[in-house]
Parts: structure tokens; sequence; C-alpha cells
């Protein structure tokens, strides 16, 4: 059988395909027109998020038994579609939940300790102590949004902290814990000082953190995503940062990234004003903010961009091609 590999991957990915027996190629420059007029030549493809995963592109599979993504999210893939195709889809969350963990964590000590100012400014010979004094996260409340496997990474990582942690999740329940509290949506917004999204993108996310869920949370709260950035309406967090109402933010992932993540669709020149893009359009005012911001983190879409994690990702897709038993 004869597997597509068309984003760069970790050689335990490629070799241990191999050593289940399967062909493989690997092509990462042609385009995704010219993957599509070979696809048919292949029972299995391997992709990170080089381009979406549509209904045009699955039918020119017709020999694909399985689809591997080398990551967490499956948005980039028409899941119904190739469901109906009866291919297997793969996905490896598994393997970068902890980088997430660990990787939120950093963003949030770094906000609380200002540690971006800090740094510029023991470089530039400035040594104010008492103006970088911190917070600490023990005493506090830390909200989960999304209690899959990065958000109960993430409760694992602050166990230690001395911190109360509640998980909400439309969608399990009975995942109480020795790390983390079940709660509803409401008590989250009553009680949360830290807010962590940890949601899938869907058209049930998409803008799901405005204006009226943010108001809705009873005092000011931190507000951490290393999810999806459209789940968050950047233009809404930005009214509320500028109110007080989000204390400060850190933000792996952002409104404005191309469905590759690999690049926005704005240039990114930080100055006071708006400079035009790439396609000659000027930067959105609130990213402008954003950049600017000394209360807001930012980092470009790596929490789950590790050595180990892209080692672990690799293996997972294999024990999984495996369980599946094609050969």
């Amino acid at each position: 059988m004869k597997v597509l590999i068309i984003d760069t991957v970790d050689p335990i990915l490629t070799d241990g395909l191999r050593g289940l027996g399967f062909e493989l190629e690997e092509d990462y420059k042609s385009s995704k027109a010219e993957i599509m007029a070979k696809l048919p030549n292949y029972e299995g493809m391997v992709i990170r998020s080089r381009f979406p995963v549509d209904k045009t592109f699955i039918e020119c599979g017709t020999s694909l038994r399985f689809i591997a993504r080398v990551g967490a999210g499956m948005e980039n893939i028409d899941i119904p579609f190739a469901e109906s195709k009866n291919i297997n889809l793969i996905k490896a969350p598994e393997g970068n939940r902890d980088a997430v963990g660990e990787h939120a964590i950093g963003m949030l000590l770094m906000l609380f300790n200002n540690l971006k100012r800090a740094d510029a400014e023991v470089r530039n010979g400035q040594w104010r102590r008492e103006a970088n004094r911190g917070l600490e996260i023990q005493g506090k409340t830390v909200g989960i949004i999304g209690y899959g496997y990065m958000g109960s990474a993430f409760a694992e990582k602050l166990q230690g902290f001395g911190c109360k942690v509640l998980a909400y999740d439309k969608y399990k329940s009975g995942f109480g814990n020795v790390y983390v509290e079940e709660t509803s949506l409401t008590d989250l917004q009553k009680y949360a000082d830290i807010v962590s999204l940890h949601i899938p993108q869907s058209e049930e996310t998409l803008g799901m953190v405005n204006s009226d869920f943010i108001n809705a949370f009873a005092k000011p709260f931190y507000l951490v995503n290393t999810a999806r950035g459209k789940s968050v309406k950047t233009a809404d967090l930005v009214d509320a940062l500028k109110s007080g109402k989000v204390l400060g933010a850190c933000l792996d992932v952002l409104e404005y990234e191309k469905a590759s993540f690999e690049d926005m669709f704005v240039e990114v020149r930080p100055r006071p004003s708006a400079t035009p893009s790439k396609g000659g359009q000027n930067m959105p005012a609130a990213f402008q903010y954003l950049i600017e911001a000394e209360n807001v983190i930012l980092s470009p879409h790596i929490a789950g961009w590790t050595i180990e994690s892209n080692q672990k990702m690799a293996q997972t897709i294999v024990n999984k091609v495996k369980a599946l038993k094609l050969i």
C-alpha cells in the first residue's frame, strides 16, 4: 500500500510507516491541484495543515483508506464527507498535550511576572524592581474551557501552584478528579480569575469569546488562548483590555492566521500607526493594539510545537495506523 506524505514530518513517522510495510512518497512542493491529480494512486495520506482537505480533494482520493493529520485539530478536513467514503481519520492530540500545557503556563508566568518588560529593561540598562513587582498563580481560580487532551494537560501542569482549577466542557461530564473540579459555564464565569481556552475550531466556537461572553464574567480575569485564534473576536477582546474587564491576555493563536497556521493574512510591522499590508490593506486596529500592549503576551502558534511533541505525534500516528491493520 502506498502513502503520500505532503507535509514535512519527523523521521519516526516515515521510518515507522515503512517498517509497517507501506511504500512512501514525500511531496512537499506540488500544488494542491497536482496532489489531487495523483491522489488516486495512494491508500493513505499524511498532512499537517498545508491546505484544506475539502470535498473536492477527498473525491480524488478514490483509493484512500486513511488520512492522518500530525496535529490535534481536524477543522481543515471535511470529516463527514471523508467518513462517508469510509476513510479512517487519524489525529495525534496525545502527542502535543504536554507541550501545550507547559506553554500555557509559561505564557501565564511571563505575564504575571512582567518578564517581557523586565527583560527588555535590564538589557537596556534599567533596573526597575518595584515597577515589575509580579503576581502569583497561588490562591487564584483557574477556569478551563474544554477538557480534552489539552485542557486536562494544563490542569495537570497547574498542580503545585496552589490554585483552584475549574473546568467546563459542553460535551463531557464526570471528569472531575484530583486535578480539577467539573463545573458549569455559569459557575466558571462567576469564580474564575484566569480563563484558558482548550476548544476545537467549529461553527459553534467561531467568535465564541465576544463581548457578551466576556461581560458574563463576575470579575476581571486573565485570558489564555492556546487553542484556535478564531474562537476569539479580537476587537471585543481589545475593548475588554481597554476597559479592564480582561486584565491581560496570553495568545498563542490569532484570529488573523491563515488556515495553514504558517502565516497571517496581514503583514506584521509593529509601528504606532496602521501600516499597509501585503494585500494593500491596513493592519487591523485591534491587532495593532495587541502588539503594543504590555499586558499581552504573543507567540506564533507554537504551544504544541516542541522537539518532543513532534516525535510523540509521529509515533502516535504510526501506532494508530498500525492499529487499523491495513497491511
